[in-house]
């Protein structure tokens, strides 16, 4: 009962501090610390007796050290090379082109709603190669929303479905997936294809359909407002500055580069040649260089733009990957106070409601502390070191709980009102976060259903 007391308590003393503005890594390092010599003080000690350090002092800090050894060279790598690839691609222009390419069609659609349904599938196909939520709803909004305001839909209702259009963390290219792949022991395009497609085109399809009725239902509700903003909406909107710097056309199908030849080069399509996602990453690195040289001639000019790669590796590094580490350190602390292991044996206790149980309670988990930090990376890699463990104590697989719960970790930033990608959309758009997810809500508690149906039905 202590453990779960502690647990609660560094739970919410986390959660103010985020909400405070206060640097996640820190903060969760040092919760994660101090879990670790409460842990010590009731007989737990932080780190093995193969890997002490023969001084408790030393042995907290060596604690974090392991997990570092273990983090770095896998998949903080591999977040690190997708970061350095995104970069590059913007650099060269090669996202705005495949954002150029891939909204061209959407200006054949004279329905508003149908369209906001269309903008949200293409923009969460992009969300596969443009793995930032933020970049990518700036991109969007650079060049969708002027068309969807066109057409009349209201500012409100265009900024919620580009504010949702990463709602779901897919793909070699996301690291969230790349966690979980790595907690069910299996590589990233495996877990891709066989466990997220299935679920993922279910709330894929739950997500457009409801932003048709929903954002509908908002509008007509706030019709005297909608009108209001009709003279807005009949001006002539300006896309061509959106696309200012883009590559050529062909420069569209450099991103999606990785994913192309991960999918050929795996055990589901050719197993004679193992291609790695690091070794995928700077394949995709060396032809995107040689396509780029090759269009613009100048390769004192080609050189330089590759300092986006290593730019884009260190400030992954400095927030996504040192995100990871201290997060990891912190799920140690709550693994070895033994709170959360207590209600997971609760919840394995309760015989044959008790997967219900567990995946609800792993729900809850992920949902609110995504809701509270505002980042479905801190929350999953915070929590997810206690999936397989979960998924044990019930006998289930692991992906049975895994692919709902990292799914949700994505969902459950749309509603959050100090999400990045809510906040940026909401600057530009000239409405407050709160405006956009009260219309978000809505929609992502429906995909959250679907989710875990989904979830139960093909896992």
């Amino acid at each position: 009962m202590l453990g779960i007391v502690i647990t609660l308590a560094v739970i919410a003393a986390v959660a103010y501090c985020v909400l405070k503005n206060y640097y996640p890594p820190i903060i969760l390092l040092l919760a994660g610390l101090f879990m670790l010599v409460c842990a010590s003080l009731m007989g737990v000690m932080p780190v093995g007796p193969k890997q002490t350090t023969h001084f408790l002092g030393f042995d907290y800090a060596q604690a974090f050290t392991n997990l570092m050894k273990g983090r770095l060279p896998g998949l903080g790598l591999n977040i690190m090379l997708i970061a350095g690839f995104s970069f590059y691609m913007d650099r060269i222009g090669a996202s705005k082109a495949l954002v150029k390419l891939c909204v061209k069609p959407l200006a054949a659609i004279r329905s508003p709603y149908v369209l906001l349904a269309v903008t949200y599938v293409v923009g969460q196909f992009m969300a596969l190669f443009i793995n930032s939520a933020v970049g990518l709803g700036l991109l969007l909004m650079a060049s969708v929303y002027p068309l969807l305001i066109a057409l009349g839909v209201s500012r409100a209702s265009a900024a919620a479905v580009i504010g949702s259009t990463c709602c779901l963390d897919l793909g070699p290219s996301s690291s969230n997936a790349m966690r979980a792949a790595d907690l069910m022991h299996t590589d990233v395009v495996t877990y891709f294809v066989q466990s997220q497609i299935p679920v993922a085109l279910c709330v894929v399809a739950t997500v457009a359909v409801g932003h048709f009725f929903v954002q509908r239902w908002f509008d007509r509700r706030d019709a005297a407002k909608l009108a209001a903003e009709g003279a807005a909406a009949g001006e002539k909107q300006d896309v061509s500055k959106a696309f200012e710097g883009a590559g050529p056309v062909h420069y569209a199908f450099l991103p999606m580069l990785p994913l192309v030849l991960l999918i050929i080069f795996s055990p589901m399509v050719y197993s004679g040649v193992k291609l790695s996602l690091q070794t995928g990453i700077l394949v995709s690195l060396l032809i995107s260089f040689f396509v780029d040289l090759i269009t613009r001639r100048t390769f004192k000019e080609c050189c330089k733009t590759t300092s986006a790669i290593f730019e884009g590796m260190g400030k992954v590094f400095t927030s996504t990957v040192a995100l990871i580490c201290c997060a990891e350190l912190f799920a140690l602390g709550m693994n070895k106070v033994g709170g959360i292991t207590t209600m997971i044996s609760a919840a394995a206790s309760m015989e044959g409601a008790g997967i219900w149980v567990m995946l609800f309670v792993m729900l809850g988990i992920m949902v609110v502390a995504t809701i509270v930090t505002g980042s479905g990376n801190a929350a999953f890699f915070a929590f997810s070191p206690l999936l397989p463990e979960a998924a044990a104590s019930v006998g289930i697989s692991t992906a049975v709980l895994a692919v709902p719960v990292q799914l949700s970790a994505g969902i459950a930033r749309t509603m959050c009102p100090i999400a990045g990608v809510i906040i940026a959309v909401a600057g530009i758009s000239g409405l407050t976060p709160f405006e956009i997810v009260r219309r978000t809500i809505p929609v992502m508690i429906l995909a959250l259903i679907v989710n875990v149906a989904a979830s139960a039905m093909f896992l």
